[in-house]
């Protein structure tokens, strides 16, 4: 079974509190996702690989190193999309897809409406990231998609899951490390997320 991370730093739990408070607002909520997207990002290139280089300091030639392989950000729209900035300010030099998919509210099945993703996928990292893992349906859809262009190496990036929809994602996609700031209670009948945050496309963009 691909692994489940959950990233407990002290900082994260106290920016996902301000998150999980319905009194926070729209900007500060999506500041607040950038930040810890960045600060989960960490964690998951804790192995990235490196490679040798050199560079002239101001004083001499000096060894250093830098990321071996490319990495790949593919968001699910359109929640997704707010926590690119937060992965961007510590590795801009990113490519990025995005798959558009919703839940159908009466079924709750992934629908997908629109994929545009990077060609040799197969050589990077690619991360997929969404705030919210809840039925499962979408993400597991979005890996799936990926891995279908040739990814090779996929990740899991989101802030808050639920076990059902952990057990819907690791069950399609085994060998998929899965990275969260919480594992949340359940899903309500309508598959929110409880205690979860709401509905983060709608808090992010005032819908």
């Amino acid at each position: 079974m691909g692994a489940f991370v959950l990233v407990e730093h002290p900082l994260i739990r106290a920016k996902l509190t301000r998150l999980r408070d319905r009194r926070t607002d729209r900007l500060q909520f999506r500041q607040i996702l950038e930040e810890v997207t960045a600060l989960m990002v960490y964690e998951i290139t804790r192995d990235f690989p490196l490679r040798e280089l050199e560079v002239e300091t101001p004083l001499e030639r000096t060894a250093g190193v830098d990321l071996a392989r490319p990495v790949v950000l593919v968001p699910i729209l359109r929640a997704g999309i707010v926590m690119l900035d937060g992965v961007l300010a510590l590795i801009p030099s990113a490519r990025i897809g995005h798959i558009g998919i919703y839940r159908d509210p009466t079924t709750l099945r992934p629908v997908e409406y629109y994929a545009k993703l990077p060609a040799n996928l197969g050589d990077a990292l690619v991360i997929v990231v969404d705030p919210m893992l809840a039925t499962g349906g979408s993400a597991a859809h979005a890996v799936q998609m990926v891995k279908a262009r040739g990814a090779q190496d996929v990740r899991f990036l989101c802030l808050v899951a639920v076990p059902e929809g952990l057990r819907v994602l690791q069950g399609a996609h085994p060998d998929l490390p899965v990275y969260a700031a919480a594992l949340d209670r359940e899903l309500d009948a309508h598959g929110y997320i409880r205690p979860g945050l709401g509905d983060a496309g709608d808090r992010l963009f005032g819908t």
